[in-house]
């Protein structure tokens, strides 16, 4: 997965580091993948995993000697170099027949769902908020103790920012609630809750309320998607630094299978969970191709948009843009008066290193919500708002620690993101019955990956580079890795 990487100087340091003259040339295992076998996959939730399936013919499959039901949109497709999650392929199966219209789904959703309440709403933004005021407050008074510009403290403020970032992050879903219209009718309230969590965050609301409703309209959409948007192995855009497919194959010539795809991994994880934010607000990064380069504190396009009418920030949204940039500017000149009178290290370890850490895990969740190995995108000629949402992933956040605390703090926002994505005014507090009625309604189209968060966020780090054409779909290029190289067990 390209970050449209030209303005991030690391890059440069990588790619340059493997010019060899070999460094591309085509391994034993594309070679020898090149061979093409379809299957028509079938829908995976009652049937066995689709990975067990590549020697099996086109029509109904024999199950334990019980027919499979026939599908209307069961697809044949090439499954060389597709890896597996924790899906088991389902998101393969599921062709445009499969999905109902939104109004069918919005019935199944209790009318309540969608109807925002104040006084809860101002009830979680205060856990939150006393939260991280506490956090903040400890950390004031270790300075006294442990002087951040003594490398000897780096641990402990290292293990501060983690802890208050993490804290944090509930103040962020809050905020993006407000950019939804799910934190309250009041809307002057939703926007000045909204405007202030942001802006702390250098955020700027109404820009992230435009290209965050977009990413809602245009889910796993090639040309027109706003985050997570795949690189297209096929394109020889002269933009890209270079070609991540390519680069993986050298990774692994240079270092070994086993070491490259784990130092590739790193390198995909460092990219994308500490410089991916700033690189998309700045540059657009993964952002859709067809708007062109953009950036969220400037409203016009950085570079000539393939489809003008569809550019990020249009008519009024210019204005508001200036508008959010106010706030952004005095957060960010009082972080810069602050390191300069109290030094650079006081002010990144008390507000920078949790800064980063919100920002980790605001990535970590849209990445994995959007991404996985076996999960495709589509063009404008077979997408629709709700085949994009339903291609959205629930994950297991609440056993990421024993208690559930942190599903808790984060509001519960990636255990119950389909949800949030098929309407984005349901709260958070009311989006588990929702998740609850879709999945009884349409547990075949409904994904969820049971993969602990570590191993998946693991397995999407070596295995999600770049995307090929297969039938409708762009699916995840893995020709280049063994397959037990994406294995979680």
């Amino acid at each position: 997965m390209i970050l449209h990487p030209r303005a991030i100087a690391v890059f440069l340091t990588v790619a340059s580091a493997f010019n060899h003259a070999n460094a591309f040339a085509p391994s034993p295992r594309s070679a020898a993948g090149a061979s093409m076998q379809l299957t028509r996959v079938n829908i995976a939730t009652p049937l066995p995993n689709v990975g067990d399936m590549i020697n099996l013919g086109g029509g109904n499959n024999d199950n334990n000697g019980q027919k499979e039901p026939k599908r209307n949109g069961a697809m044949l497709i090439d499954l060389d170099g597709i890896a597996f999650s924790g899906l088991k392929g389902k998101a393969l199966s599921l062709t445009k027949e499969d999905f109902p219209d939104s109004g069918t789904v919005r019935k199944v959703i209790p009318a309540d769902c969608f109807e925002p309440e104040t006084i809860k709403s101002l009830g979680y933004l205060s856990v939150s908020v006393v939260g991280t005021a506490l956090c903040t407050y400890f950390g004031f008074s270790a300075l006294s103790v442990l002087d951040p510009a003594n490398i000897l403290t780096l641990p402990f403020w290292l293990a501060y920012s983690v802890v208050t970032g993490t804290v944090a992050m509930g103040l962020w879903v809050l905020a993006h609630e407000c950019g939804h219209g799910a934190f309250s009718k009041d809307k002057k309230l939703q926007d000045a809750v909204g405007y202030v969590l942001h802006s702390l965050f250098l955020v700027p609301y109404y820009s992230w309320q435009r290209s965050h409703a977009v990413h809602h309209r245009y889910t796993n959409h090639m040309e027109l998607g706003e985050t997570h948007v795949p690189e297209d192995s096929a394109n020889n855009d002269s933009d890209k630094l270079y070609d991540s497919i390519e680069l993986r194959k050298n990774f692994l010539n240079q270092f070994g299978d086993e070491d490259g795809i784990k130092i590739w991994g790193a390198f995909q994880a460092f990219l994308h969970l500490i410089i991916g934010w700033p690189a998309y607000l700045l540059i657009g990064a993964t952002g859709g191709p067809d708007r062109g380069r953009t950036n969220h504190y400037f409203p016009y396009p950085l570079s000539e948009p393939k489809q003008p009418k569809k550019e990020l920030f249009p008519g009024n949204w210019k204005e508001k843009v200036y508008q959010s940039d106010i706030g952004v500017a005095f957060v960010a000149a009082s972080a810069l008066a602050w390191a300069a009178c109290n030094g650079v290290p006081e002010m990144m370890a008390i507000y920078g290193g949790p800064l980063i850490v919100v920002n980790a895990w605001l990535v970590l969740y849209t990445w994995l919500q959007h991404t996985d190995v076996d999960v495709p995108h589509f063009t404008d000629d077979d997408h629709n708002f709700v085949r994009g949402a339903f291609h959205t992933i629930d994950r297991p956040y609440d056993k990421l620690d024993p208690w559930g605390v942190i599903d808790f703090l984060h509001h519960k926002i990636g255990s119950t993101h389909v949800a949030h994505h098929f309407d984005s005014t349901i709260p958070h507090y009311k989006a588990q019955v929702a998740t609850d009625a879709i999945k009884e309604k349409f547990p075949d189209i409904y994904l969820y990956d049971p993969t602990p968060i570590p191993e998946a966020l693991w397995r999407v780090c070596k295995g999600c580079a770049a995307v090929e054409k297969r039938g409708d779909y762009y699916i995840w290029d893995n020709k280049d890795v063994d397959e037990s190289l994406l294995k979680t067990e």
